[in-house]
């Protein structure tokens, strides 16, 4: 019996010693059914997220989640990917070879950029520099709109907008080029907001929202890691980080392979760096904490006044980190690879790698106070490489 047919029947939400359990969710394009494979299995296990963030296709996956019913959430994310899926012709024969596995796939990629994908984008009519300047064919290769309509189909906003689970999402204002979250704490979130996370120059036009131009958060940063770490330390929190480009590869060996591992680099999401600016701030906060405690309470005063809060950076973290490294003869313009044989491929690898972490016992407890965070990285058995 397969993992996820063998827990589907208990499905009740986890006892865990935490206070919140939240959702971390990485752009990288067609990669994204990944992070529904995982989801697949969390669910299954009864784990129930109460905050989900995302940037680019991590935020589509996001608002699926979180503008749904728990017990509806995985059927409309099947539903979405098999939406945006691409069928090729004469498929069937991809898999007998090397050669014909990394052809498919490069039709995959190559149909998508010249013809678009059906409830996601198209092409405009002409390239963008037939068009006058200010026009928004201007600044893009395709047009958007039709994943507004494919957002309501699956996405039920009033849900989002009541509060039920938080949702954050990331996003550049190309005016500032500040870093933005869409946060459903402080406003009310339509599809405008998610388009706006995932709305990659130069391939997407800009989102316009309440006069502000967007673009696709990941050109900042391709995780919401930073921001939940600083919004949510105040609890005990559980965060599952689900990446979809691998930090750590092997060293490329033709043209391909060299863009393929700079697009990994380059979008992967540091959660190394992260963690440890998040250790260093949890620590300086205990240390001020263990002082403030132990000093006279007017010294205390006169030195900190009101900003002292004996709650602040109280909660523990455990970070469990699933990242998406299988590569089978992947390609460089795999992030935008709709084959729907891949997008199959990726949503198991993502119910694989969560099936491992899902029978490991360390993240199940909360860590030392001290320390603050704690990270649990767990690899396949097939993934493991000498």
């Amino acid at each position: 019996m397969s993992f996820e047919r063998a827990h589907q029947a208990s499905g009740q939400p986890f006892v865990l010693p935490y206070d919140q359990t939240v959702l971390v969710l990485q752009g990288g394009g067609a990669l994204g059914s990944y992070q529904a494979g995982v989801y697949e299995v969390l669910h299954a296990q009864g784990i129930r997220p109460d905050w989900i963030a995302g940037i680019s296709i991590g935020a589509i996956n996001s608002a699926i989640m979180a503008g749904n019913a728990p017990e509806d959430r995985v059927e409309r994310l099947r539903s979405f990917w098999k939406t945006v899926g691409l069928h090729i012709p004469g498929e069937d024969f991809a898999g007998r070879s090397s050669f014909s596995e990394i052809t498919y796939r490069s039709l995959g990629s190559g149909v998508a950029a010249s013809a678009g994908v059906p409830g996601f984008f198209r092409p405009w009519f002409l390239p963008p520099w037939f068009y006058g300047p200010g026009q928004v064919e201007a600044t893009s290769f395709y047009d958007t709109s039709p994943l507004r309509q494919t957002l309501l189909d699956h996405i039920d906003f009033d849900r989002i907008n009541s509060g039920a689970t938080r949702l954050s999402l990331g996003a550049v204002n190309i005016r500032s080029g500040n870093f933005v979250y869409f946060d459903n704490t402080e406003r009310t979130i339509g599809p405008e907001h998610v388009m706006a996370s995932g709305a990659l120059p130069p391939g997407f036009p800009a989102v316009v929202i309440d006069g502000e131009p967007y673009w696709d958060g990941g050109l900042v940063s391709n995780t919401p890691l930073s921001y939940v770490l600083d919004q949510g330390v105040a609890r005990d929190t559980l965060v599952f980080q689900i990446d979809l480009f691998s930090a750590v590869g092997p060293e490329p060996q033709t043209m391909d392979e060299v863009e393929e591992r700079r697009k990994d680099i380059t979008y992967s999401s540091r959660t190394r760096m992260n963690t440890d600016a998040f250790l260093e701030k949890y620590r300086l906060r205990h240390m001020i904490r263990n002082l403030a405690e132990n000093v006279p309470e007017d010294v205390r005063r006169r030195i900190l006044g009101d900003a002292y809060a004996d709650d602040t950076f109280k909660g523990r973290v455990s970070l469990v980190h699933l990242i998406n490294r299988a590569n089978r003869r992947e390609i460089q313009s795999k992030d935008f690879d709709f084959w729907r044989v891949s997008i199959l491929q990726h949503w198991q690898d993502g119910m694989k790698d969560a099936a491992v972490a899902m029978q490991a016992e360390s993240w199940r407890t909360l860590g030392d106070p001290e320390t603050g965070l704690a990270v649990y990285d767990y690899i396949r058995p097939d993934m493991v490489t000498a």
